[in-house]
């Protein structure tokens, strides 16, 4: 298998790290999706890794405190599960670096575009956590923005479906999925991809979107190796 990607950024849900326990950490998912990555590296691709806290805090959902402070909280629920990821793909000998948005240097460097490149050139796994650093921007748009600042090749969004449908799959039976789409398609159907900043942002910066499955940790390899495996959203 060869890939036809050079450097990606790839979006995993907070979700996906809690396994079946659907809180905290699951460390044989965390282990088989940070293996995933590990061959990715071995294979010289490039890979930039966002993750959002869903395992930790849906508080923005819950509407019962300030939504900034929760924001605020939801950025340290990523920041948590970044160092996870790190701890995880050190012990598989993969050379990593955690960058935050909001400074906390006992923990990780502080993202500067520059050093998270020259990090990725030099084969370097680059986390980065605390989202955009911002309230009211979510994992998804923090993403993009990575996406376009490190100019990462395809944005590869790992969900819990097989890609991009017309509607919910699993509250349609008629629902019909989408080989390819383009970005101006997602938003004017309101496909929930991603949030509509994010795909606008995508759009605007040329950045390619792959919506698959992480059922399947491997399903990351195929589809940085071009492989059919769910939606491809582009121009």
């Amino acid at each position: 298998m060869q890939p036809v990607y050079k450097r990606i950024l790839l979006k995993i849900s907070g979700e996906v790290l809690a396994g079946e326990k659907g809180f905290g950490f699951d460390f044989d998912t965390i282990n088989s999706v940070c293996g995933a990555v590990k061959k990715l590296n071995r294979m010289g691709v490039e890979v930039g890794l966002v993750v959002g806290g869903g395992n930790f805090w849906r508080g923005r959902s819950g509407g019962q405190m300030d939504r900034t402070r929760a924001d605020h909280i939801g950025m340290l629920a990523t920041v948590m599960n970044s160092l996870a990821l790190a701890d995880s793909l050190e012990s598989l000998e993969v050379p990593v670096r955690v960058q935050t948005a909001v400074e906390m240097r006992q923990f990780a460097e502080p993202y500067i575009r520059n050093r998270a490149i020259r990090h990725l050139e030099k084969g370097r796994v680059c986390v980065f956590g605390a989202g955009t650093g911002n309230p009211f921007f979510s994992t998804d748009t923090c993403a993009a923005l990575r996406a376009a600042e490190i100019k990462a090749d395809v944005l590869l969004k790992a969900t819990n479906v097989d890609g991009v449908y017309d509607k919910d799959p699993n509250k349609y039976a008629d629902a019909v999925k989408y080989d390819k789409i383009t970005h101006s398609e997602v938003l004017e159907k309101d496909l929930k991809v991603m949030d509509s900043a994010a795909a606008s942002l995508c759009r605007e910066n040329h950045i390619k979107i792959l919506v698959f499955n992480l059922n399947d940790p491997e399903n990351i390899i195929r589809a940085v190796c071009g492989e059919n495996v769910g939606t491809l959203v582009s121009e």
